[in-house]
């Protein structure tokens, strides 16, 4: 049977080839790279310096039906690298074929693939240079009591940190609750007791509880998920606040020079941990509006309207430790400098320190004694 065309609407959006991004200098010829805090194109060759403008494009939220559909969401394909310990997928130049994972410093050596993923529709430029995020994270290992002399070491030495941009989806909604419960109002009786022997008058709290019901709304913007699972979650959350103001419109020079992770959590369940934030909101303000002393909630319910998306990368320095077997990571806000990670303990440096303390308590004992 012949085959009947689709039309312009019924044809889904094709999928961009992979491409491979590069942006020679015009002074040399060299490849130039994005300059965090400076807003600009820089070429380490030559030191020819291009400012890049931040107008253009608008970012748009995206209506989430449309992004839950496949076919209609706008998508893009990289080529990545793939972790066989962690699992992170990064963008790397397809002409690298051996590296260090810089989620958890697993040598990686393999071809690269291919990440069909929904196009990022903002990035958060770095601000801060690597030299700046190095010092932030020796400041705050220089901090660590019984970490191992290899770790200082390591701070010492200067180990490159590597510059990630890492995904996240950003959801804004309208929300209209409706609610019923109790308020509860602190009262005193006076009440006579035995104490010592004796009968005393003391005032005791009862809670005098009053049905309520009611409605409250709120609308959320920007409820900040990561979706990235090759960090600890309480590092990257611990990241926050980040300043979402200085959101541009996606471009790939903001990328030149570093590297960005594929998404590895899905809009759907990125959503899913959207609404439980809301909800946790929702349940505070039902309980504002209850007012009292104590509130008991029987009931919420919640329309939610407006839903929208975006996919962004927000930017952040990472460094991974080796250390007894094990992988220890480091990450920095790469706007705010706002660092955050995990720490080896030195057993030998806790065991002196036991050591230590149990000779001075002796000592203290002895002298005690001999008074």
């Amino acid at each position: 049977m012949p085959t009947v065309p689709l039309t312009e609407a019924e044809r889904p959006p094709e999928i961009p080839k992979t491409e491979e991004h590069r942006f020679p200098c015009d002074a040399c010829g060299g490849d130039m790279r994005f300059d965090p805090g400076r807003d600009a194109m820089l070429c380490d060759h030559c030191g020819n310096v291009t400012p890049l403008s931040r107008g253009g494009d608008t970012i748009r939220e995206i209506a989430i039906d449309r992004g839950l559909n496949a076919d209609a969401a706008v998508q893009e394909e990289t080529r990545v690298l793939n972790c066989p310990n962690c699992g992170a997928q990064v963008e790397f130049d397809p002409a690298i074929h051996a590296a260090e994972c810089p989620f958890c410093a697993t040598p990686v050596v393999t071809g690269t693939g291919t990440n069909r993923h929904i196009k990022p529709a903002a990035v958060l430029p770095f601000d801060l240079q690597e030299a700046q995020a190095h010092k932030a994270m020796d400041d705050w290992l220089g901090n660590l009591w019984f970490a191992p002399n290899g770790l200082q070491k390591y701070a010492r030495k200067g180990q490159k940190m590597s510059g990630i941009y890492v995904p996240f989806w950003t959801f804004d909604a309208q929300t209209d609750s409706r609610y019923s419960g109790h308020r509860g109002d602190v009262y005193y009786v006076t009440q006579t007791v035995m104490r010592d022997g004796k009968p005393t008058r003391v005032q005791v709290p009862k809670v005098r509880w009053t049905p309520r019901s009611g409605r409250v709304r709120r609308f959320f913007d920007d409820v900040v998920i990561l979706a990235s699972t090759s960090l600890p979650k309480a590092h990257t959350d611990a990241l926050e606040p980040w300043d979402l103001s200085g959101l541009a419109p996606y471009t790939p020079q903001y990328l030149a020079g570093f590297r960005a992770e594929a998404y590895r959590v899905d809009l759907e369940a990125g959503l899913v941990e959207a609404r439980a934030r809301m909800d946790a909101v929702i349940a505070r303000d039902v309980r504002m509006d209850i007012g009292g002393d104590q509130q008991r909630i029987s009931r919420i319910d919640t329309a939610m309207s407006d839903v929208t998306f975006k996919h962004v990368l927000l930017p952040v320095w990472v460094a991974a430790y080796k250390y007894g077997g094990e992988s220890y990571r480091f990450v920095v806000n790469g706007q705010t400098g706002r660092v955050q990670g995990e720490r080896p303990y030195s057993k030998i440096k806790i065991a002196l320190a036991v050591i230590a303390a149990l000779i001075v308590a002796g000592i203290a004992l002895a002298l005690y004694g001999a008074q």
